[in-house]
């Protein structure tokens, strides 16, 4: 389901600067270069999913292969010289689609079912308004669509096929100028067929200074806020454009309605240089110290997480670097968590009640002391007859004395961004089985995980011993980005195995999705994406390995039931899946009982 068909639901301001996050993600991802300061349009998600996501996946691939900066600076010479706009940007447009979009999927194959459904939305769209038969420009724009929707070149007219043909030589490229040449020859040629006459060739396109750029009013191709440097920020807009496909206008429009509709003041997002810092910024100070972050990291980001980094955090609500805007984001998803709990209290609170009896009568069982024969002991006079009568006289009794306290349960919730709809349901659940453990004083720790760039976040949002109060904490939980569950397990059942306690617990509430991005960086250590089997193997590897070292490993299904294929192959015969939230405490103490009583 599109965002378009959302926006009734779902206020996109709520989930601004995850849209953000994601679109930048994708785009540092394609390019390789995660310092590119870029703004992604999350107003595309008005649109489509697709449309938005492919949109910074192209800016990405665009800026991998291609100087941006020296195209931009051909599109605005060229407008200065009277060019028109509308028509050299379009043209731009589908010129970049060929040069990149193919390359792309050959590199990242993930990415050609995403580019479908985007250009097959951009048509679906703007249905209404396709072009009158003269319009060349826009004919071949449908032309270049239909060919990528039927995975094949289409039949056309040969007049049209032709300039299709030379915008099909953008993708042999790799040269930026030798792509401007293109897009100057067609310009030329399709829609301005005296412009050279006029206005010069291509040299005295790109011979126009600096000065003469300056001197000229841009402010007349600005928004008014815009006026200021006009020529810096006049540059910027096109650069920014020169990769979209989609018709900007139909935008710009659904924005307006959004934003009359909704009253919404659009926040605009500081450009950051480092990727620790975003992380710092929008995800809270870390807990541990420089050393201790380099030990752990040493020690987690190995082999296929080699080129991976762990990030541990108790959250931007507890640990900001400013009141930013994800703070007051995270502020206003915790009164959300909270306001589905007090919906949903009756069937809360008895969960919770449920549980916790089961826990109880567990822990009573295992604390009972119980008398057994033995060779030493007290003696019982009853059984001295055997004195030389049975190799296996046992004459005396010991008592066995219960013991309950030598248990640790750690909670980790995926925290991606593919769990937003249901963000308020599982952090309901965590704080369910908190609570539980909370009342009967078993140790436990609660922390989610998601993954940005190569950071992978660990939320912390209780430890072991902490007081019942720290439970509340839960709320906390906020979605975002995408997952990397293979190494969140690893670092979290590190953790585990360095308690005392005899008996160690992991429970996983995830949605079966060890993954939620389809590309990889480039030129990292590990050049396999993480994703389909590749991520499910490396995430049952590291729950096989956690049980082959004494932890009892839980996995509690919240996804969607298409996805509980993944989930049996991760954690095998251990998990559950909640289809009624209603079940959940019989669910989860089944398991947590059987645990509890497994050496009684």
């Amino acid at each position: 389901m599109s965002m378009h068909n959302q926006t009734e639901e779902l206020s996109i301001e709520d989930y601004k600067l995850d849209l953000e996050n994601r679109i930048r993600n994708l785009l540092w991802t394609v390019s390789g270069d995660y310092t590119l300061d870029v703004k992604p349009d999350v107003s595309l998600f008005l649109r489509s999913r697709e449309i938005a996501l492919y949109d910074g996946i192209k800016q990405g691939a665009f800026a991998k292969y291609f100087d941006k900066n020296l195209l931009g600076l051909y599109l605005v010479k060229k407008i200065y010289l009277d060019a028109s706009e509308t028509e050299l940007t379009s043209l731009a447009q589908l010129c970049i689609e060929s040069a990149v979009g193919e390359k792309i999927c050959e590199e990242r194959p993930g990415v050609r079912r995403m580019r479908k459904k985007a250009l097959e939305d951009i048509l679906d769209q703007e249905y209404e308004t396709l072009p009158s038969y003269d319009k060349l420009l826009d004919r071949l724009k449908i032309a270049v669509f239909r060919d990528v929707l039927a995975g094949s070149v289409q039949p056309l007219e040969k007049k049209l096929s032709a300039f299709r043909d030379r915008i099909y030589e953008c993708g042999k490229t790799e040269d930026t100028m030798e792509l401007i040449r293109i897009i100057d020859s067609l310009y030329n040629t399709v829609i301005d067929p005296d412009f050279e006459k006029k206005n010069g060739s291509l040299e005295r396109v790109m011979a126009v200074t600096l000065e003469e750029l300056t001197e000229f009013g841009w402010e007349d191709y600005l928004n008014e806020e815009m006026y200021e440097d006009a020529l810096e920020n006049y540059v910027e807009k096109i650069t920014e454009r020169m990769t979209d496909l989609e018709d900007a206008s139909l935008t710009e429009d659904m924005e307006e309605k959004r934003k009359a509709r909704n009253k919404i003041t659009v926040v605009s997002e500081e450009a950051l240089q480092k990727a620790h810092t975003y992380v710092e910024l929008n995800f809270g100070r870390s807990y541990l110290t420089p050393a201790e972050e380099k030990r752990m990291n040493y020690l987690m980001c190995r082999g296929i997480h080699g080129d991976c980094s762990l990030y541990f955090t108790e959250g931007i609500l507890k640990n900001p670097v400013r009141d930013n805007y994800q703070y007051q984001y995270a502020k206003r998803l915790r009164n959300k968590n909270i306001w589905v709990y007090h919906d949903k209290h009756r069937i809360a609170k008895r969960n919770i009640s449920a549980l916790t009896e089961l826990l109880k009568k567990s822990l009573v069982i295992r604390s009972e002391n119980q008398e057994v024969l033995s060779d030493r002991g007290l003696i019982v006079p009853s059984r001295l007859w055997r004195v030389g009568r049975s190799s296996e006289a046992n004459l005396f009794k010991r008592i066995l004395r219960g013991d309950n306290t030598d248990f640790a349960v750690d909670v980790l919730i995926d925290a991606s961004g593919s769990q937003m709809s249901r963000q308020g349901d599982v952090a309901l659940q965590a704080y369910m089985i908190s609570s539980a453990l909370s009342n009967v004083d078993i140790p436990h720790r609660v922390m989610s995980y998601c993954t940005f760039w190569d950071h992978t976040i660990l939320h912390r949002f209780r430890e072991y011993d902490d007081p019942a109060e720290a439970d509340e904490d839960i709320f906390n939980y906020v979605t975002s980005s995408n997952n990397r569950d293979g190494l969140a397990i690893k670092a979290v059942g590190y953790g585990l195995l360095q308690r005392e306690e005899e008996k160690k617990i992991l429970i996983i509430l995830s949605d079966g999705r060890p993954y939620d991005v389809i590309i990889n960086r480039p030129n990292a250590r590990n050049p396999q994406p993480y994703h389909g089997k590749y991520a499910i193997s490396d995430t049952a590897t590291e729950v096989r390995r956690l049980r082959s070292q004494g932890v009892s490993v839980l996995g509690v299904f919240a996804g969607e039931e298409k996805d509980l294929a993944a989930e049996k192959k991760i954690f095998g015969k251990d998990f559950a899946y909640i289809r009624d939230i209603g079940n959940f405490s019989r669910i989860v103490g089944r398991y947590l009982t059987k645990q509890l009583e497994a050496d009684n």
